[in-house]
């Protein structure tokens, strides 16, 4: 299947989206060597955030906990109504609780985030692909056990047919006008906590415009 990749249409919105975050567990991460491991786990704690912000119905799955880990505590804490699938499955997709879950969601386009981005990441994307459901993934929330593999994780689901974004892309593309401003106050606070450089902006930003006010 092939999907529109150009124009409104093929634009994640809070409602047409749902996310699925893979195995960000500590055996995983410590095999991540494309990205810094902690720089990772803010971005995906942010994804989450994001995700909870607009409504966007989220899972979390891990596999072998037992041996590999739990999900890290700061991701688990953003849904903690939540009790993450654990697998034995490699390619979540291929755990019939996950498929009906992305099912029951409702939602035609899937974003996905992993650790490894070779294995674990492109095993499910690949697959939902040929399901019929529109796929994205974040690339700076998932991490490849080389800088190699990773890169050649992205470009076998992008030849798939899958899109690729970062995690202030999504944040954004939800967000999409400045002018909703319940919404821009949320986006405001997960920038400000997890947005890096753009956050010393923002924040630089926000102290100017209450200078202004005051004076």
């Amino acid at each position: 299947m092939t999907f529109k990749k150009i124009g409104l249409d093929a634009m994640l919105t809070p409602d047409n989206c749902a996310l699925i975050l893979i195995d960000h567990q500590p055996f995983q991460a410590n095999g991540v060597k494309n990205i810094d491991v902690g720089v990772m786990i803010n971005n995906v704690v942010a994804l989450a955030k994001t995700a909870k912000a607009f409504n966007v119905p989220t899972l979390l799955t891990s596999v072998l906990k037992d041996r590999g880990g739990d999900i890290f505590k700061q991701l688990t804490d953003v849904f903690p109504e939540q009790v993450p699938i654990d697998r034995t499955f490699i390619n979540t997709w291929e755990d019939e609780r996950c498929v009906e879950w992305a099912r029951k969601a409702g939602r035609k386009k899937l974003v996905f985030a992993a650790l490894w981005t070779e294995v674990c990441l492109a095993f499910p994307v690949i697959h939902a692909l040929d399901d019929d459901y529109e796929v994205y993934f974040v690339t700076d929330a998932s991490g490849g056990t080389t800088v190699e593999a990773h890169e050649m994780g992205i470009q076998r689901m992008v030849q798939a047919g899958a899109v690729p974004l970062t995690t202030i892309v999504f944040l954004s593309e939800l967000q999409r006008d400045w002018a909703r401003e319940g919404d821009a106050a949320k986006t405001a606070e997960i920038i400000l906590e997890h947005g890096g450089a753009s956050a010393t902006a923002l924040a630089w930003e926000l102290q100017l415009l209450n200078a202004g006010k005051s004076a």
